[in-house]
């Protein structure tokens, strides 16, 4: 009974690794995720394009990014305590280290890779966050 008790036991912890393997290497929030890293990007990249409006677009560069990936970017604090932030947006990883086509959406000038886009961010608590693009800092600012 002792032997089946401790068979049980390991079944358990190997399980139990497994999960937590998972959770560490391949889950979504992971910074080993495909996407999340372009070092971790186990793919190949994507070359499509999309408008800078639409939903998983980088808006400096209008290449379309894998679930997971992220905009640099630079939010700061509310000032009147309301639910819209002032955000300076870099781009993506893929046009911050490649000599890609850098565009402001408003004004349509080349960007540097040290120029950003100006924008607000609304909170909106129980939905995803909207973002709209003023200009980029040579037009706006």
């Amino acid at each position: 009974m002792g032997m089946y008790i401790q068979i049980l036991a390991l079944v358990i912890v190997g399980i139990v690794l497994l999960w937590f393997g998972y959770t560490i290497f391949l889950s979504p929030v992971s910074p080993f995720y495909p996407g999340f890293f372009p070092f971790f990007n186990w793919r190949k990249p994507k070359e499509e394009r999309g408008e800078p409006g639409d939903p998983q677009v980088c808006p400096v560069c209008s290449l379309k990014m894998y679930k997971g990936e992220l905009v640099k970017s630079l939010a700061f604090p509310s000032i009147s305590g309301g639910r819209d932030r002032l955000v300076y947006i870099k781009g993506c990883f893929s046009c911050l280290e490649e000599d890609s086509n850098r565009r402001c959406p408003v004004c349509g000038s080349l960007l540097s890779v040290n120029d950003f886009l100006v924008s607000r961010m609304f909170e909106r608590p129980g939905r995803k966050n909207h973002v709209h693009v003023l200009g980029c800092n040579k037009c706006k600012l």
